[in-house]
């Protein structure tokens, strides 16, 4: 004997089907109606949106109104064709409001940004400095003051004493100091 709702063996029911049995009550006729059109639907939600995770999310909402608006549904075109409508319609107005928000209009005074312009020049400066450096003493400044490494661990990395290290760095940083020395500006006077 079989139990009311329960499909007969051999054959499959249609979207028409299916959608009316959602609407009279059949718990599990739309998730059939979902999953036998789920890839093709994600599959146009993406052509749509161009972007995975807003595909996703168009075709969450169209299917919630689907299931939604199946009373409505007038019979008058296929379920697919519906179903693509409503998802084309969700993916266009995710479009619509993304475009939106993505070209608001900043406010400069609400969040100032400061001009980077004056560090990359000073970093650009520095390391043509550094550049000017012998090698050896230019690994070890640039290990101990730039990297954070201590004496020790530079001294293990470059497999020389401590001392080395600590008279290449004495050495860096008084050529750096030189060499910038053209550089500082006084800014009181500004």
């Amino acid at each position: 004997m079989a139990a009311a709702g329960r499909r007969r063996p051999g054959r499959e029911r249609t979207d028409a089907e299916l959608l009316a049995a959602h609407v009279g009550g059949d718990r599990f006729a739309f998730e059939e109606l979902f999953h036998r059109h789920h890839r093709q639907l994600y599959r146009l939600a993406r052509l749509t949106s161009r972007d995975p995770d807003d595909a996703a999310d168009a075709l969450q909402d169209a299917l919630l109104s689907a299931h939604r608006r199946a009373p409505a549904f007038r019979h008058d075109a296929a379920v697919s064709s519906w179903l693509y409508r409503i998802v084309v319609n969700s993916c266009l107005d995710r479009l619509r409001r993304n475009r939106t928000h993505a070209y608001a209009q900043l406010d400069d005074q609400a969040c100032p940004v400061p001009d980077p312009t004056g560090r990359v020049d000073t970093a650009l400066v520095v390391e043509r400095a550094l550049m000017l450096l012998p090698v050896d003493q230019r690994a070890a400044v640039v290990a101990v003051d730039m990297q954070g490494f201590s004496i020790a661990e530079t001294a293990r990395m470059l497999g020389v004493a401590e001392g080395t290290v600590k008279s290449r760095c004495s050495r860096a940083r008084r050529k750096l100091a030189e060499t910038l020395n053209c550089f500082t500006v006084d800014t009181v006077t500004e």
